[in-house]
């Protein structure tokens, strides 16, 4: 399955460039992933983006502090699923720093938290970026999950 995450804001603190281009590298082995971003416009117009641009895909996944917190063992079974349903290309959802209108959470196939406290973009970023990595090498019986 193709990732491709839509991001409201580029990363631009040096933690989160140094990790979006480390787990970019890894995911590189894996399939890779797509990233795209826009630059922040509001919570409306952000919504509006992030609904066209992955309107193509066959499924969408909203990273919102009010969603469901899976555990990593659940993702990796939903992932599976998803693959078996023939879905080839996933969208994730990040939004900016207003968040994501219930239009965008409405359209969602998934509402997923990666937290119960609210994450500054770029970090959520990067934290679903390893989340990814780690689903793979569970799914390939590598080492990396302990």
């Amino acid at each position: 399955m193709k990732w491709t995450l839509f991001t409201i804001g580029k990363p631009a603190l040096t933690y989160a460039k140094a990790g979006v281009a480390e787990y970019e590298k890894r995911l590189s082995r894996h399939g890779g992933v797509e990233l795209i971003t826009f630059k922040e416009a509001g919570q409306e117009e952000n919504s509006r983006r992030l609904l066209e641009a992955s309107a193509d895909c066959d499924l969408r996944l909203v990273l919102d502090e009010r969603g469901h917190l899976p555990t990593t063992d659940e993702l990796v079974v939903r992932v599976a699923a998803w693959e078996m349903d023939r879905c080839k290309r996933a969208a994730v959802l990040i939004g900016g720093a207003d968040g994501h209108t219930e239009e965008v959470r409405r359209s969602a196939d998934l509402v997923m938290a990666l937290s119960k406290l609210t994450l500054q973009h770029e970090l959520a970023l990067v934290v679903f970026l390893e989340q990814l990595y780690r689903i793979g090498t569970v799914r390939r019986g590598e080492p990396y999950h302990r």
